[in-house]
């Protein structure tokens, strides 16, 4: 599978960490790049961001209209009725950019996942399939995906992978109710997950930066 247009930042020469991160529907890989400068520490070694582009696709909620997307949303009820052969080709990209990032030198285990909404949707299933040991994994304004399948195919390497889970309470789109069955759902297989919440709509926050700031800071030691 060739590797997705990605727009990337490096914090400093030779980076020993890359992070991975998914942009929401309709959005692209410039999403999130501006954060970089405030969640990143000075006292970091250097570490290399990486920002796909979703592949652009005709989305069903959206009438139909062609945007980037990780996979098709057939309706609002997200649990109903899954994409699940767009969601395991995404899947199948992010280990494209996993392997790329080993290619350059970064071992599985210093590669951190992260996404929002579809994004964080695609870094949890995939992340928590990946046969080797991944150094972490970060959920923003997300829910599990492919839950049903997850107990048969989950990876032993990553079963104790470190979550952090950032959502909204007044969130819309991905409201906190389906958020906190997927905490739930995670917790009864054993995963650990750092579960925050913040009074704000389908976004981010300045605390919730802080608190993943921190977060991350903890998984770079």
């Amino acid at each position: 599978m060739s590797v997705l247009p990605t727009v990337e930042k490096e914090t400093g020469a030779h980076p020993a960490w890359s992070i991975i991160w998914l942009h929401g529907l309709g959005a692209d890989g410039n999403d999130f790049a501006p954060i970089v400068p405030e969640l990143v520490s000075p006292q970091w070694p250097a570490v290399r961001f990486v920002f796909p582009h979703a592949p652009v696709q005709p989305v069903t909620i959206n009438n139909g209209m062609a945007m980037r997307a990780w996979y098709d949303v057939y309706g609002f009820d997200l649990m109903a009725q899954q994409d699940e052969k767009g969601i395991r080709a995404s899947i199948g990209h992010l280990d494209a950019l996993i392997a790329r990032e080993h290619a350059r030198g970064i071992p599985s285990e210093r590669i951190l996942l992260a996404g929002f909404s579809q994004g964080g949707a695609i870094a949890l299933a995939g992340g928590l399939r990946y046969p080797q040991k991944l150094a972490g994994i970060i959920a923003l304004s997300t829910y599990l995906p492919l839950a049903p399948s997850l107990a048969a195919e989950r990876s032993a390497a990553n079963a104790d992978i470190p979550i952090f889970w950032g959502h909204g309470t007044v969130d819309p789109v991905v409201i906190l109710q389906r958020g906190a069955d997927s905490r739930a759902a995670l917790e009864a297989l054993g995963y650990r997950v750092a579960w925050h919440t913040y009074v704000m709509p389908h976004s981010v926050s300045p605390q919730e930066i802080a608190d993943l700031k921190q977060w991350i800071g903890e998984r770079l030691r």
